[in-house]
């Protein structure tokens, strides 16, 4: 299913940011911009749920998958404006307060 939504806004394998940013190159916002407002559509759905409207359209496990999915493609966005690419993933790892802490690992 990922594979196909990445299809179906990216419309080509090597770039999955592809559908934000001829969005935003006729709105004349930036990719990010784009996002966010793809985002807000089901942060939207999310407050309702939560506000007790519990008759929507889509499931609000959709709404949730959603937006972590979009806060994953802006992950990869700032990657990319920092480091020129998105091949980088994180790992947590404990501290000895057990409070978690990012460590970025290089993927090459």
């Amino acid at each position: 299913m990922r594979e196909a939504g990445q299809k179906e806004y990216a419309r080509k394998n090597d770039n999955a940011f592809a559908n934000f940013e001829r969005v935003g190159n006729n709105l004349g916002i930036s990719k990010e911009k784009v996002l966010l407002v793809y985002l807000l559509k089901h942060i939207d759905g999310i407050c309702s749920f939560v506000e007790g409207h519990k008759s929507q359209r889509e499931d609000v496990r959709g709404r949730l998958t959603d937006a972590i999915v979009y806060l994953c493609l802006l992950w990869g966005m700032v990657d990319e404006d920092n480091y020129g690419h998105s091949k980088h993933y994180y790992n947590r790892q404990e501290k000895n307060d057990n409070m978690p802490s990012m460590q970025r690992v290089n993927h090459t």
